[in-house]
């Protein structure tokens, strides 16, 4: 009889345990850390309109870095996937592939529309704060407001020492 308390007492508290690892969030407060995932390389549009046909390996690695997939039985292709997992964030995952003729680039191929730098940035950017950021430029006007520096003094002249000569390292 004395043991039912701490019985009832132990089930309730595993019941917890497992109600927690199968919520999301607890009651809308508490939320669980989600890691941040990134694989691969992220190519933008404007990495892809630097890639011309012609352009060696080496040229290519350049570029877009060094592929994710390389593959033994398909030497003329390199496979450019990257994904993005972040929280507050859309998943997003890109695959591109680049052919070869040899050691020549043969084509790219983008698999639909890559965003620009800035697209990328904004979509990976979960500050939920403003970015109504000054500009850190001054207009004419301020920079004709700012007042002229001094001329520094011209330098003194250093008194000459006597030159020194010092023996040779090695016998001649």
């Amino acid at each position: 009889m004395r043991s039912l308390p701490i019985i009832a007492a132990s089930l309730a508290a595993l019941a917890g345990c497992q109600s927690l690892q199968s919520s999301d969030n607890l009651l809308g407060i508490i939320t669980p850390y989600k890691l941040e995932v990134v694989q691969g390389n992220v190519v933008t549009q404007e990495q892809a309109a630097a890639v011309k046909p012609g352009m060696s390996r080496n040229q290519v690695r350049d570029i877009l870095g060094s592929p994710l997939l390389t593959d033994v039985f398909h030497a003329d292709r390199w496979d450019y996937v990257f994904t993005i997992r972040r929280q507050g964030a859309e998943p997003q995952r890109r695959s591109i592939i680049v052919h070869f003729d040899g050691e020549v680039l043969k084509s790219i191929d983008t698999g639909g529309e890559l965003p620009t730098e800035r697209e990328f940035v904004a979509s990976i950017d979960t500050f939920k704060t403003s970015r109504d950021a000054p500009p850190l430029a001054l207009t004419d006007e301020e920079l004709s407001a700012l007042p002229v520096p001094d001329k520094p003094p011209a330098p003194a002249q250093a008194p000459s020492a006597p030159r020194r000569t010092y023996p040779p390292l090695e016998p001649r």
